[in-house]
């Protein structure tokens, strides 16, 4: 086991990336921290996740002060964070920018940059006092590419891999890493939402077909496949790797010279 006993934070634990992180970190034998917004979501995960030793907690995390409350109780429960999957996101609506409104572009920005932000505050806090400890942030190939109607979430993608630098350099004296993992087209709800953002819901078949195709390898990544990554990130078997983001996307960073 690769994290026996370690104590692993999840956010956006309820989605699909987040379970699976839960579930793979768990068979490693990790102790968990599941944070979500949707509190019966988050209970439906409990049923999905075999670990030792599991804490709920239902949080907002574009509020301060509820991130730094799941943090406070992470370290109450466990007495440290060994390991942070900062991966609360949302896509928001698609519209070009002369017609996206200040209401989606402050929804998505609180939550993948704010959300983001608050909790590397809090939680590289507690992991600078323990001097150890790993953090993977979830961006996206959105990091590096621009896409039409996606501009929000493109940008607010693009803030977290600089924060996600930032960071790194802050805490490497301090033993702890701070890497992010950049997944292509995964097949999760929030892609189901894209789908249907981009031609609408009588053809979201259609664009999943022809998404998928445009990915090398022909498919969309699972969400256990972007767990796997997670979970070597967060070990010790990625000791050397910091300030890196790794794109997880079937070969689709091959087709551009970013």
């Amino acid at each position: 086991m690769l994290l026996k006993d370690k104590v692993v934070l999840i956010t956006g634990a309820a989605g699909g990336i987040g379970t699976a992180a839960a579930k793979a970190f768990a068979k490693e034998g990790a102790k968990l921290a599941l944070v979500d917004l949707n509190e019966d979501a988050l209970k439906k995960v409990s049923e999905q996740v075999e670990a030792s030793d599991i804490l709920f907690v239902s949080a907002d995390v574009t509020k301060e002060d509820q991130v730094k409350n799941y943090v406070d109780k992470t370290v109450e429960k466990y007495g440290r964070i060994d390991v942070f999957i900062n991966n609360a996101g949302v896509n928001g609506a698609n519209a070009p920018i002369v017609e996206q409104t200040e209401k989606n572009l402050r929804f998505v920005m609180d939550v993948n940059f704010f959300g983001a932000y608050y909790g590397l505050k809090y939680v590289l806090s507690v992991m600078r006092e323990q001097k150890s400890g790993s953090v993977v942030n979830t961006a996206s190939n959105g990091g590096w590419l621009g896409a039409p109607g996606m501009s929000v979430y493109v940008a607010s993608k693009h803030a977290l891999l600089g924060l996600t630098k930032s960071a790194a350099l802050e805490m490497a004296s301090y033993g702890v890493r701070v890497n992010a993992v950049a997944p292509g087209a995964t097949n999760t709800e929030m892609m189901r939402r894209i789908e249907r953002n981009a031609v609408g819901e009588e053809h979201a078949e259609e664009a999943q077909k022809a998404f998928a195709a445009a990915v090398p390898m022909g498919r969309y990544a699972t969400p256990e496949e972007i767990a796997d990554l997670m979970v070597f990130l967060g070990s010790d078997k990625s000791r050397f790797i910091d300030g890196t983001m790794v794109r997880i996307d079937g070969g689709m960073s091959s087709t551009s010279a970013q």
